[in-house]
């Protein structure tokens, strides 16, 4: 496999006795590209991150910068694997540096005093997280929760990023800031992104790789402007769809009706 990027091959994952995904192949992307993972509910979206995470058993090769991340040792996966579940951050008494400053700690040992501070700080300032620094979690929003729990996996600086629904709870204003801030980060540093989302326009928009799930594999990956075509719309969704350009140039989704099933 090339030295560097992120690449999937024949990937299998489920759960005891529900197979989930079979054969997931995804080419070669490389350093700095945002994959948008999309399909419909309950296809496999959550359980391709964990698998890559390495939270759930997995058959097949999950390749990352030339080396197989199943031949790792925990603590080794968990310096260069950063994952964010659908769940919320749990409530509690800690202030949100300080969950900062544990993710530091059991991740990036060998980081100085300093170089942990200069992490927490840069990471603030991307995400505009400056106002919750020293709010309780039990104080704060699902979504200001979210923001908090999207900090502590970037602050480690991964070289893969998976992150699974990370706007779900967050406003408009607030999916814009984050999926501005995980592209920007991920072009700058080299790495690579991993988002699930269910919001194809999202998707077209931050995204330079999409990979479509369905029916227990990969329906469809590539270029998302190629890609997310009305024809791949109506198999994957079920959906009468149209792919237009806005009055800015941007490619958007627009859904007509619901197809029978």
């Amino acid at each position: 496999m090339g030295e560097h990027g992120f690449s999937l091959a024949q990937l299998a994952a489920g759960y005891p006795g529900r197979p989930v995904l079979q054969d997931v192949c995804l080419q070669r992307v490389p350093p700095g590209t945002l994959v948008a993972v999309v399909g419909p509910n309950a296809v496999g979206k959550s359980t391709l991150l964990k698998a890559v995470a390495g939270l759930r058993p997995v058959r097949g090769q999950v390749w990352l910068e030339g080396i197989d991340l199943a031949t790792l040792p925990p603590r080794e996966r968990l310096r260069r694997v950063g994952y964010l579940p659908q769940a919320l951050p749990q409530s509690s008494s800690l202030v949100a540096y300080e969950t900062w400053q544990s993710a530091l700690r059991a991740s990036r040992s060998e980081w100085t005093a300093a170089q942990r501070e200069a992490a927490i700080e840069s990471v603030v300032d991307s995400l505009g997280l400056q106002a919750l620094a020293l709010r309780r979690l039990d104080e704060l929003s699902g979504g200001q929760r979210q923001m908090v729990g999207l900090a502590q996996v970037i602050v480690r600086a991964p070289r893969l990023l998976l992150l699974d629904e990370p706007t779900s709870a967050l406003d408009l204003r607030w999916q814009l800031q984050v999926l501005q801030a995980v592209r920007a980060l991920v072009q700058q540093q080299g790495t690579v992104g991993l988002v699930a989302v269910h919001d194809l326009n999202l998707a077209l928009r931050f995204c330079q790789h999409v990979l479509v799930l369905g029916g227990g594999g990969v329906l469809a990956e590539g270029d998302p402007a190629q890609v997310l075509t009305p024809a791949l719309l109506q198999r994957a969704y079920g959906v009468q769809a149209r792919v237009e350009r806005c009055s800015q140039g941007s490619l958007l989704v627009l859904a007509d009706a619901a197809l029978p099933l």
